[in-house]
């Protein structure tokens, strides 16, 4: 058993052999073994998807090939190994946020579809005219666009909390910005542009005291630190599996269970009834209330090994890595001139999604630039337009850090920024 290395610094870790080994990770990982323009591929794009281990491909190919068929239904063999393997990652998801309910624990299509469900269904019962919903000025798309058709539709109030010039959320003014009419707080967890990490256990406690409902989005955070919903007490916590190297197109929305059951359901058809006749139909028991039709079996069913593999590798494990990595990061991107790096620059205080910008290139040609020499990167508004416009840029290179990630992808990144100034003139 891997020991307890909370209150341990970088140094400590390290001289206990406790630092991921990224170069044997990297094995695991068919896809980066490949060259990609002439060059070894470093791939720094793990804030838009994180690759796949052999373990989650291989959990994937052996459901197709062995047990695939639907779920719940059928009393045959074939379909009960199904439903026991797709109800086993629901098992491993309940320990994986600190020991919940089953019943709290929704399998939907990513973050943007457990958030949209929270919208269409909690927030149509509960958000009226004149209700106020909080957000913040570093939300990505998939916790803002919900947001604000509902406060539009309903005539409800969409408030933010604005940004502090370090990069982190400003609740110097948090007391007046809750009200009585406030509803509902959905803040992230982590910054998928700045990298910060936002205090929500405080932000919990806060609303809370003010009987508001909170929503933590933590599709960023999940994938690279140890989450126990019940110590941050949210009352919703969604995230992605293909970030935390599962498979596309499955995500989770923990809620409280007294909530879930008050909720009407998202999607309509099947599964997720009870009894249905001409004039009347009842709802099946949480979870399954809110899992209708025929789910992404097998990416579910792989996304336990997804788990598996990151608890093999230890949580707290995979954030000191990510600490070390986005220092060293931070220090040798600082040393580019005309290179301006976005968010808290104390690793300890973020993640390893680390936005920047050059003075004089924009952000597309370095990401093309990059991509001639094998590195994967981000270039755009990485689905946060309004953030972009707080931050005064049009848009930014973002590259994003995981546990197959070493110093060397990182001098590659920066050589090759250097080679880039020097092929433009400057």
């Amino acid at each position: 058993m891997r020991p307890d290395i909370t209150n341990l610094n970088t140094e400590q870790v390290d001289r206990l052999g406790l630092c991921l080994d990224p170069d044997s990770i990297r094995k695991d990982f068919p896809i980066l073994s490949q060259t990609v323009n002439g060059h070894r591929l470093v791939y720094l794009d793990n804030a838009a998807t994180t690759q796949k281990p052999r373990a989650v491909i291989d959990a994937l190919n052996e459901y197709y090939e062995k047990t695939n068929a639907n779920i719940h239904r059928g009393l045959h063999t074939l379909a009960e190994k199904a439903t026991a393997a797709y109800e086993s990652t629901r098992e491993h998801v309940v320990r994986f946020i600190g020991g919940v309910e089953p019943a709290e624990v929704i399998f939907t299509g990513g973050t943007t579809e457990a958030i949209n469900l929270l919208a269409y269904t909690w927030g149509e019962q509960n958000i009226g005219e004149g209700d106020e919903i909080i957000i913040s000025e570093m939300e990505h798309h998939a916790n803002l666009v919900p947001w604000v058709i509902l406060s539009q539709k309903k005539k409800a109030i969409l408030k933010r909390i604005k940004l502090s010039p370090s990069g982190h959320l400003d609740l110097t003014d948090i007391d007046n910005l809750i009200t009585t009419r406030t509803k509902l707080l959905a803040v992230t967890h982590m910054s998928n542009v700045l990298g910060t990490i936002n205090p929500v256990k405080h932000l919990t406690e806060l609303a809370h005291s003010r009987g508001v409902t909170v929503l933590v989005d933590g599709a960023q955070a999940a994938p690279h630190m140890p989450v126990n919903v019940k110590e941050i007490n949210a009352d919703f916590y969604a995230f992605s599996a293909h970030k935390m190297l599962g498979p596309t197109g499955v995500g989770v929305l923990y809620g409280r269970k007294n909530l879930l059951e008050t909720m009407p359901p998202f999607n309509m058809g099947g599964e997720m009834i009870r009894q249905v006749s001409f004039d009347k139909i009842t709802w099946a028991d949480l979870p399954h209330k809110f899992e209708a039709g025929t789910p992404n079996i097998a990416g579910v069913v792989a996304f336990d090994a997804a788990l598996t593999y990151l608890e093999s590798l230890g949580l707290k494990q995979i954030r000191q890595h990510e600490i070390e990595l986005t220092g060293y990061a931070i220090e040798k991107l600082s040393s580019i001139g005309g290179i301006e790096i976005q968010g808290p620059t104390d690793p300890t205080q973020r993640g390893g999604a680390i936005s920047f910008t050059d003075e004089k290139i924009h952000p597309h040609d370095i990401s093309t630039f990059l991509d001639s020499r094998g590195i994967a990167i981000r270039a755009g508004h990485h689905c946060a337009q309004t953030l972009m416009k707080t931050l005064g840029k049009v848009a930014t290179a973002r590259a994003s850090l995981y546990i197959y990630n070493d110093r060397s992808d990182i001098d590659a990144l920066v050589d090759a920024l250097k080679e880039m100034r020097r092929y433009f003139g400057l």
